[in-house]
């Protein structure tokens, strides 16, 4: 019908979705290193398992929030669903998360399907 919008805007939206993945990666692979390098240690080695509760706990929801961030980005961007894994399962490999972002959004900002 003449003035109803499309439910999802198509290809409006992919700078901010974009934006949103980009920080959502550099969080979660920050905590994820910060958990690994840390807290794992930290815990084992020192008795200390604090660092490993508050971390683990914040990665996992962070985690919850960066798959959220990075399926909107792929649905809008029309990702593969090949592209889409790799990106997921890279973002639970310490380190391997930042290589995927820089991959991801130097793609993308190539005008190209990841």
């Amino acid at each position: 019908m003449a003035g109803e919008q499309p439910t999802r805007a198509a290809g409006r939206d992919v700078p901010t979705a974009l934006t949103r993945y980009r920080v959502m990666a550099n969080v979660v692979g920050v905590l994820l290193i910060a958990l690994i390098f840390v807290a794992v240690p930290l815990k084992h080695f020192a008795d200390v398992p604090g660092p490993v509760a508050v971390l683990g706990t914040a990665h996992g929801w962070l985690y919850g929030l960066f798959f959220l961030a990075t399926v909107d980005l792929a649905l809008r961007a029309k990702w593969s669903l090949k592209g889409f894994a790799i990106t997921v399962i890279a973002g639970t490999v310490p380190v391997l998360s930042f290589f995927a972002e820089r991959r991801a959004t130097a793609t993308m900002r190539a005008g190209e399907r990841v």
